[in-house]
């Protein structure tokens, strides 16, 4: 695959990730405990979320408890953009020496996916206004914060199956459990599915 094509994917998937993404911030607003429901199917639901951290929900400053949330924040934004650098080069590199047109795909993905959750976190808290309770606006410079602390968007949920655990099992007894809970955006999507066919197709792509 040349590098044309394989920006061209980034390109088409920023779009259609950036659009959903945009679409839900600029219609619908988000409730006291930061969701609302926008469509129920049961196995799937289109949810607005705003993701302040990394998978889950998870903070820097979770993490390193010393560390406020809003430096953590900035902290966790420069990263990503590091780790984009990085693995931009990774993509350029397996192309000059033509490596797995099946590693290319994945590093394509997993860029387009980064890239999109970057733009996010990067600018949306200096472009749009804040959705709690009201529907947010275009508005730059009059954001609901500063650039590099925007939170992700996120829409997309899948719960297959909701259980509740016998109350004999230690720790999880009584606690009703829902087989894939988090809640994701075309971006994750994208990552999840380069790595994941990395790790089914590793000995292929790393012989």
């Amino acid at each position: 695959m040349s590098l044309k094509k394989s920006l061209l994917i980034i390109l088409l998937i920023l779009v259609v990730d950036q659009v959903s993404k945009i679409y839900i911030k600029l219609n619908f607003p988000l409730t006291l405990y930061g969701e609302a429901a926008l469509l129920n199917w049961g196995w799937f639901k289109i949810l607005f979320i705003e993701n302040k951290g990394m998978a889950w929900g998870t903070k820097i400053n979770d993490i390193i408890p010393f560390i406020s949330e809003r430096s953590g924040k900035l902290m966790l934004t420069l990263f990503r953009v590091i780790a984009v650098s990085g693995i931009f080069y990774w993509l350029y590199d397996s192309i000059k020496i033509h490596a797995s047109k099946l590693l290319i795909m994945c590093l394509t993905l997993i860029l387009a996916g980064a890239i999109g959750n970057i733009l996010d976190s990067v600018f949306y808290g200096y472009l749009f206004t804040g959705s709690y309770y009201n529907v947010a606006s275009f508005s730059p410079g009059n954001g609901y914060d500063s650039l590099f602390h925007g939170n992700v968007v996120d829409m997309l949920q899948f719960p297959m199956l909701t259980w509740e655990w016998p109350n004999w099992i230690p720790y999880f007894g009584g606690n009703e459990f829902t087989f894939f809970e988090p809640v994701f955006n075309i971006a994750d999507t994208a990552i999840s599915t380069g790595i994941g066919i990395m790790l089914v197709f590793n000995k292929r792509i790393f012989p």
